[in-house]
């Protein structure tokens, strides 16, 4: 009855305070987004083993970065600058490359058109571009090439762009011998971009946006898969939301297919105008780039999993290239608990497999009609109902894993990953700090 109580009031508050109106934008720009493990890219997908290990990676820069511990490396961008080989001192970022989710963008007039990664933990764009002055790694494709652009122009150093670099990348920008502004953009798998701040007309669907600042890639090394580059929809003011704010709707959203599913799609500008039921968009100082919320609840067959509320008291992102969900010790214990009790009445556990410690003998078509009705519950009602492809993960054929992993301190992040995420239609309304989840939104 207490936790019937609390749903209901938690609705009611979600209704009034930040309501179940649907989002209509006065315009917006639809692009198709695709399973990292499908379609053009699906014959260089790495291995399961590879995307939890870098999962691993980027989980735990993220909690690095919050605590404020500082990584550096020297990537030489000599060959750039025009003079001898210098050493810049550069920031690793987040993990890329093998669990993003990718679209299509057009370069340049005439447009060139790049798969690219979609990632809202990174605020800077970039794409390899010929000449390749030090190196480009494989990608699925031909290199933008800026001399067939009409369009395109190189960023000088005292540009407001340049100076907006710090907070996007984390490291400081290097200037040519000309005034031409290098970035430096690194990940913390050690991947790296670096190359010149750049403009150009960025093509969404069929619509030209002149004037998108991204960086034209010179030396791009590292586990990016064979994707061209990177699309950043975090929230700094060279992400590609925060640039075409003006022009459309400070808001974007999408949905991520699975892997055998259709219809993703990544739309700049607005919503699809589905009820969505909202929850308070927060921040956080020690990185206002990324998108926060507050998981205030989980259910497992309709009961909340039998943990206090102080359980959850930790920062919580929600996070587009982060594959497994990650919760508190606590939490994760319970729920874990709760949900294995349902599967293993019917299916054989066996061993762990990398992170994911509760797995079982048979496939996730088999496993899917014992799986217990779960719900992720945030602050003000709005809940994401997972379906048994969003709890479950198969790892290898005949073995199936929950799909999510509890974090070793109980201080670290909560991370709610892709695969609870897929199916969903997820807006972030930056203008007005909430987010929005409803169903159907793909499959």
């Amino acid at each position: 009855m207490g936790f019937l109580f609390f749903l209901l009031v938690a609705a009611a508050v979600a209704e009034s305070a930040y309501g179940h109106d649907d989002y209509r934008g006065s315009s917006s720009l639809q692009l198709p987004l695709f399973h990292p493990r499908s379609g053009e890219l699906e014959q260089f997908a790495a291995p399961i083993t590879a995307v939890l290990d870098h999962d691993v990676a980027r989980v735990r820069f993220m909690n690095s970065k919050l605590d404020g511990e500082n990584f550096t490396r020297y990537p030489g961008v000599g060959g750039l600058i025009g003079g001898k080989s210098i050493g810049v001192p550069v920031n690793p970022g987040l993990s890329l490359g093998v669990g993003n989710y990718y679209t299509r963008i057009g370069i340049g007039t005439p447009a060139s058109y790049h798969l690219v990664v979609v990632d809202t933990g990174s605020s800077f764009s970039w794409i390899q571009c010929q000449p390749c002055d030090i190196f480009c790694h494989a990608q699925a494709g031909v290199l933008f090439n800026p001399a067939t652009s009409g369009t395109y122009r190189r960023l000088k150093c005292d540009s407001p762009e340049c100076s907006s670099l710090k907070k996007a990348t984390l490291n400081s920008p290097v200037c040519t011998t000309s005034n031409g502004c290098i970035y430096t953009a690194t990940y913390g798998d050690q991947s790296y971009s670096i190359g010149y701040l750049s403009q150009d007309s960025l093509i969404i669907g069929s619509a030209s946006l002149p004037g998108f600042s991204f960086g034209c890639g010179q030396d791009n090394e590292g586990l990016f898969g064979r994707s061209a580059g990177l699309l950043g929809l975090a929230k700094s003011e060279l992400s590609l939301v925060s640039q075409f704010s003006k022009r459309y709707n400070y808001a974007f959203s999408y949905c991520l297919p699975t892997l055998n599913g259709a219809g993703g799609f990544l739309a700049i500008g607005g919503g699809s105008g589905r009820g969505y039921q909202y929850t308070p968009m927060l921040t956080d100082a020690r990185d206002p780039t990324l998108y926060f919320l507050r998981l205030s609840a989980i259910s497992v067959s309709g009961r909340p999993v039998p943990v206090s509320g102080s359980a959850y008291s930790t920062r919580t992102i929600i996070d587009s290239g982060t594959v497994i969900t990650r919760l508190p010790p606590a939490v994760y214990s319970a729920f874990r608990t709760q949900v294995v009790k349902f599967i293993s009445s019917k299916f054989r556990s066996t061993g762990a497999f990398s992170i994911l410690d509760a797995c079982f003998a048979g496939s996730l078509k088999q496993i899917a009609p014992v799986v217990p009705p779960i719900q992720l519950i945030f602050q003000g009602g709005a809940a994401l109902n997972l379906s048994p492809q969003n709890a479950l993960y198969e790892v290898k054929p005949g073995t199936t894993c929950l799909s999510f992993a509890g974090n070793s301190n109980p201080d670290d992040v909560t991370i709610i990953g892709n695969q609870q995420q897929q199916t969903f239609d997820i807006i972030y309304d930056v203008a007005n700090s909430r987010i929005g989840f409803a169903s159907g939104g793909c499959r």
